[in-house]
């Protein structure tokens, strides 16, 4: 027990040559860093259909898990809301476990020894962000950027929350957005003909027939291994690979390395709907008689390849009265401010979300309204008056629904568009319900509550009889990363917090 993980070890040597000041810190956060990703791996082995698994058995002392090879896993009782590190230890027949890669050695599952590896990275870099965090001051940020280098942990209830495969501790003391470096793009040209372009690409990233791509400078040495000429300096939000630089604009780079579950590169798909998308968003919003705002698309770019792509977006600051003390906050900051802890403020919180995603949802349109996506507007007083969502590739639009309602239909094609109900409830449940509201709320009772609060004002719709009488779908994170030859999404269901 507590024996050092080589991964560890590999960072507290590279900590002593890099930045010797952080070796101390990074080894009191190892033990805590441990503990949460094995919370996240235990809720997985409590609720997704994982095939090796033969049966689970509730007891008064937690949960047994039953494995196909006859072997018993024994940990506390679950709960599948709550993102703290609540699961220090479990026990796989008679031995007792507190490091989740060397448990998933011990499991010996298909593709297990993989998944140990990014486990095994994402416990020492967990370690690792936390140890470089300042000691809060009590001060709110007065910056986009600064809400979103508050988000420590990465992923709540993905295993792989801070795995960075390929990033050096170096590399992610230079990126990585909890330790708040200042990151300078480079721009490589290439010729507008051999572009695909979305949108209006700005002045000042063209030179003559050329387009200045914003290149991350990881890519840059790693995939392209290219030299770009200097762009411009910019703040890592919490994506790593997007970032806020000078007059309001987020860039979105390809980064084409493994982050928590996927590759962050940019698909021609994408920049080829990007316009199309951000008008269609705008139309949405002005009919949301103010609940939501969505931020615009400013121009998309590929030189028809994934490892090499931009796309320009507006900060979500520019929805914000500041004159008025209002500030915009990612949702996976909000547990940061201390607010969720009032349960009238986040029953509220919990109603305009529903509110929204659900008339949205009536209307034809799927958000992935995640932690990540989805902001708060928040008042001076800290009172939620409004969303803002960002980050449109992966809704998804149901023309059946829009003719029904009177909505203009977008050209769309692709994995966007669908009229399956199943396919668009999963999107917006798993993405607000089991991903948003309930790591703003933290455990199970308080989402339950704040659910009961909310539901009694949100209009009623088929949508909203699905939400309150059916389990909860949600993404099966560790099904998906020990299944790599089967693609997309793949999904498992959580009890529902209302029954």
């Amino acid at each position: 027990m507590h024996r050092p993980h080589p991964a560890e070890a590999d960072v507290a040597a590279a900590l002593a040559a890099v930045r010797p000041d952080l070796e101390a810190r990074y080894a009191a956060e190892v033990p805590g860093a441990r503990a949460a990703v094995l919370t996240r791996l235990w809720r997985a082995l409590a609720f997704e259909p994982l095939p090796w698994i033969a049966g689970r058995e509730t007891g008064r002392d937690g949960l047994t898990v039953r494995l196909g090879d006859g072997r018993r896993l024994h940990g506390p009782a679950p709960d599948p809301y709550a993102t703290d590190g609540h699961v220090q230890v479990v026990r796989l027949a008679g031995v007792d476990h507190d490091h989740p890669a060397r448990l998933v050695t011990d499991l010996a599952v298909p593709h297990g020894t993989e998944f140990a590896a990014e486990l095994a990275d994402s416990v020492a870099s967990s370690a690792l962000s936390r140890a470089g965090q300042e000691p809060p001051d009590g001060t709110w940020p007065d910056t986009d950027w600064g809400w979103e280098q508050r988000i420590v942990d990465g992923h709540p209830y993905h295993p792989n929350c801070r795995s960075r495969p390929g990033f050096s501790v170096a590399e992610q003391l230079a990126y990585g957005p909890e330790h708040r470096p200042l990151v300078e793009l480079g721009l490589l040209p290439v010729r507008a003909a051999e572009c695909l372009v979305s949108g209006a690409w700005p002045s000042e990233l063209r030179d003559g027939e050329r387009l200045l791509l914003p290149v991350h400078p990881w890519q840059a040495a790693h995939v392209l291994k290219r030299t770009p000429e200097p762009g411009p300096t910019g703040h890592p939000l919490m994506a790593l690979r997007t970032l806020a630089v000078s007059g309001g604009t987020h860039v979105k780079t390809a980064l084409s390395a493994r982050l928590t579950s996927s590759v962050r590169d940019i698909s021609a798909y994408s920049i080829g709907i990007s316009a199309v998308l951000s008008e269609f968003a705008e139309s949405l919003a002005a009919r949301s008689e103010g609940l939501v705002h969505m931020t615009r698309t400013r121009g998309a770019a590929t030189a028809h390849s994934p490892d090499l792509a931009a796309v320009l977006r507006e900060s979500p600051e520019v929805y914000a009265d500041r004159g008025a003390g209002e500030r915009v906050v990612p949702v996976a900051a909000l547990a940061t401010t201390g607010l969720p802890q009032s349960p009238s403020w986040l029953g509220e919180f919990a109603r305009l979300a529903l509110t929204a995603g659900l008339r949205l949802l009536e209307q034809g349109v799927a958000l992935e309204a995640h932690g990540q996506n989805l902001l708060v507007v928040l008042s001076a007083t800290g009172a939620p008056l409004r969303l803002v969502y960002r980050d449109l590739a992966d809704i998804r639009v149901s023309p059946a629904r829009l003719k029904r309602h009177g909505i203009p239909v977008p050209e769309l094609t692709g994995r966007i568009v669908t009229d399956d109900e199943t396919t668009l409830r999963r999107k917006l449940f798993g993405s607000l319900v089991a991903g948003a509201l309930a790591t703003t709320a933290g455990s199970a009772p308080a989402l339950r509550d704040a659910l009961e609060t909310a539901v009694r004002d949100v209009p009623g719709t088929s949508d909203l009889t699905a939400l309150l009488e059916e389990p909860l779908p949600t993404k099966a994170l560790t099904l998906m990363r020990l299944s790599p030859g089967t693609p997309g999404d793949q999904w498992t269901t959580l009890p529902s917090p209302l029954r």
